[in-house]
């Protein structure tokens, strides 16, 4: 069963690219893409955190400085990845930012910023990754999305629009690039505790609000996402594109059921 597993959902070989890999969700994917045996090419602005998990890693595990919002460095930056690894077979879009406010509280370099790197850093360093992939005939893209896709709460206007639009890009790259064998997925997690969403969980409405729709009733942790991604990113999906996969613990199925009669 070993050797079958292996084959089937085993990286070895293969070079990840992985945007946001400082951040609690960033760095369990990145983390468990090695571990299935890939190459990984951590990047994010936060170098002191990325350092750290480097050195946690091994040697096929490297350090990038990579600013989202610096879209004419993004061709140089590929290219120095693929040309220590060999080649780039993987992308994890992962990198994201929010601000809770209002629509009207909403200024313009707000907007902007948030949509900078959620969308348009996510489109154009596809489009810079997408000419390597190309020319091997193979690659997974995996798009980081979001609960707002489907239930959007208060506060989240700029970045439940952002999320949504990665979502039809998404479509877009499964659409475009299958005839060269590029598979592009969407992993859409729900509401996550890491270091960022620690105040919402510690805030005793917010998270009595969360918990009583999520039908798990907790919250989900990083590591929650990690069989998915790493199923998206092997041959074990190699007939799945432009799909969206939500990791909710089943807020949008219904959450927790009202009182019923049952003998279960």
């Amino acid at each position: 069963m070993s050797a079958y597993l292996e084959k089937l959902f085993g990286l070895n070989g293969k070079t990840a690219l992985v945007t946001g890999a400082a951040g609690g969700i960033g760095s369990a994917v990145a983390e468990a893409l090695h571990g299935a045996g890939a190459h990984v090419a951590l990047c994010d602005i936060n170098m002191d955190a990325l350092q750290y998990l480097e050195q946690r890693l091994d040697e096929r595990a490297s350090a990038f400085k990579l600013d989202m919002t610096d879209f004419a460095g993004f061709d140089a930056a590929v290219e120095g990845i693929a040309a220590i690894s060999g080649s780039i077979d993987i992308l994890v879009n992962c990198a994201g930012i929010n601000k809770r406010e209002g629509l009207v509280d909403v200024d313009e370099s707000t907007y902007d910023r948030i949509m900078d790197i959620n969308l348009k850093g996510a489109f154009f360093l596809s489009q810079a990754v997408a000419p390597y992939m190309k020319a091997q005939n193979s690659g997974a893209i995996i798009n980081i999305g979001s609960h707002n896709t489907g239930a959007v709460l208060g506060g989240v206007s700029v970045y439940g629009a952002s999320k949504s639009a990665l979502m039809s890009l998404t479509r877009s790259m499964a659409v475009e690039w299958a005839k060269y064998n590029i598979r592009a997925n969407c992993l859409s997690p729900g509401h996550i505790k890491t270091e960022l969403t620690a105040p919402t969980w510690e805030h005793p409405q917010r998270s009595k609000y969360l918990l009583e729709r999520i039908a798990m009733n907790r919250p989900g942790f990083p590591g929650d996402l990690v069989g998915l991604a790493i199923l998206l990113a092997s041959d074990a999906s190699s007939y799945i594109t432009g799909q969206e996969f939500r990791v909710d613990g089943g807020f949008l199925a219904g959450g927790q059921p009202w009182p019923y009669d049952t003998k279960f």
